[in-house]
């Protein structure tokens, strides 16, 4: 048996750092002696040696530029193209995270309108442990389907209650977290396509507003635009912000998937002058938002809260969570039962959402998945006897129709996606949202690199990507044999054994 070859990196950086001085020497010589265009090689690995005594005799912060020098170097440089090697060139199409190459890729077919049909069967693991849609032996006709409508603030009976006839809600996206343009694109897509967009929680909605879609106004937890000094709600700006005729709902965001338990934040790369006077913050720190609203210390103040805003807003209002601990979830109900007040809807936030900045114990730590959440929040209020009282909202990597279908088996209403319209307009899950460098122009606000973002174009693939959504849960439907997700349950999914949600049902 041959003994392994190992390349031994110590020796290696060493001769090429012995190489680059000496090479530059040799030019210099070739210079003297032969060609004066030797010179240019001189210029180069002169450049190059000084380069490497200034990583290796100067800087201290990084041990392995001091001990191998450019050969540290480059080592860096691979680490920092890993990525983009790994998705372009290794990774096969269901590794990826957080979505793989088969989902993004049916999403970029949809919003470009291309038929999306595959062959020679599914790239997908089959190992029991993946929820399955329960077809009907009698499949019916499309004819035969009664469409959708959700009306929010029925169960209040008030005089703004409003009706979707779509059952996809572009979600919260801030902008800040997102360009002007994106914002713009989102928008007018959904303007043209007839769904809502939520604003969320970057203050006074300035660009979602411009294109004339319908909205729902988030308020966070820092309440940016309607708030007071002391973090309060301003009811004054927030009765200032409803009468605008774009916007239909209020959500008030208790916490979200991506960091539950902790506020929004802005990383200081991505606050511009507008963004800071839109949100009312200080330009040059980080704007983290606090981890709960100040009215919001507990069950009763909370519900209290979620009264206060209906007033003031007399329009539909719901809101956001992410869950934790059941019980502090059934409490809620409770005290809601008790105060006779039921927000108009519960936006669902799984774990596994979000499109900003959060921090990495957070994303991988902290909530629960989407699917065991909604069946959570579902039987709790149907055990309470109040499901009729409110709709429920899911929100969590729900970019595919068959996602969606499992959502609405689950107890949702209506499906938010706010990743799966990123992708729809050319996200290439570069993971650089934070960062404001991002290469698509979605999640940035450096004019060169939005310049690429046609508003209308991508507005064209917002509803592309809605109208392939909608025929693909038509066709769904059809082989459940159900004319309406209103009418999906529990029983119209296969559960595998050792799933999250039939331990759940077990328990």
């Amino acid at each position: 048996m041959s003994a392994s070859i190992t390349v031994d990196l110590h020796k290696l950086s060493k001769f090429v750092n012995f190489l680059i001085p000496s090479l530059a020497i040799i030019f210099f010589v070739a210079g003297l002696e032969f060609s004066f265009y030797f010179h240019f090689g001189t210029i180069a690995f002169l450049f190059l040696t000084i380069l490497n005594l200034f990583y290796m005799r100067i800087q201290n912060k990084h041990a392995v530029l001091r001990n191998f020098g450019i050969m540290g170097q480059a080592r860096y440089i691979m680490e920092s193209i890993g990525p983009e090697l790994r998705q372009y060139f290794f990774a096969n199409d269901t590794e990826e995270r957080p979505f793989n190459r088969v989902e993004r890729a049916e999403v970029y077919r949809k919003a470009k309108n291309i038929d999306s049909a595959s062959s020679f069967g599914s790239v997908l693991d089959f190992d029991t442990s993946e929820l399955k849609i329960r077809h009907s032996m009698y499949p019916i006709h499309k004819t035969d389907q009664t469409g959708y409508e959700l009306t929010f603030g029925e169960e209040r009976g008030i005089e703004h209650a409003y009706t979707m006839n779509k059952p996809f809600i572009i979600s919260a996206m801030s902008y800040g977290a997102l360009g002007e343009r994106a914002v713009r694109s989102f928008a007018r897509g959904a303007k043209k396509s007839g769904i809502l967009m939520n604003t969320g929680e970057g203050g006074f909605p300035k660009y979602h507003l411009m294109e004339g879609c319908d909205l729902i106004f988030q308020m966070g937890t820092a309440k940016f635009g309607v708030r007071n000094e002391d973090g309060s709600l301003n009811d004054d700006k927030l009765k200032e912000v409803c009468a605008n005729d774009s916007i239909k709902m209020i959500e008030i965001k208790l916490s979200q998937g991506a960091k539950p338990g902790k506020g929004g934040l802005l990383p200081k790369e991505k606050i511009t002058d507008e963004i800071a006077e839109l949100r009312g913050v200080p330009k040059g720190k980080d704007v983290v938002s606090p981890p709960c609203h100040v009215e919001c210390d507990g069950p009763e103040k909370t519900v209290q809260f979620i009264a206060h805003v209906q007033e003031v807003s007399q329009l539909p209002t719901g809101i956001k969570l992410c869950l934790g601990r059941p019980t502090d979830f059934e409490q809620l109900v409770e005290e809601m039962i008790k105060q006779n007040t039921f927000p108009d809807f519960i936006t669902v936030d799984g774990s596994e959402g979000g499109t900003g900045a959060a921090p990495k114990a957070f994303i991988d730590s902290v909530g629960m998945p989407l699917f065991p959440a909604l069946k959570i929040v579902n039987d709790t209020l149907e055990k309470h006897g109040v499901r009729n009282r409110l709709k429920i909202l899911a929100s969590g990597k729900l970019v595919s129709p068959a996602k969606q279908m499992i959502a609405f088996c689950l107890g949702a209403d209506g499906v938010n996606s706010a990743r799966g319209f990123m992708l729809a307009i050319g996200c290439i899950q570069a993971l650089q949202c934070g960062n404001n460098t991002c290469p698509a122009g979605i999640t940035t606000h450096d004019n060169e690199l939005q310049a690429g973002l046609d508003v209308e174009l991508k507005a064209n693939r917002v509803c592309n990507y809605i109208h392939n959504l909608e025929h693909d849960i038509e066709e769904l439907l059809s082989a459940v044999g159900v004319p309406s997700v209103r009418e999906l349950s529990y029983d119209h999914l296969y559960i595998p054994t050792n799933s999250h949600l039939h331990a759940i049902t077990a328990a």
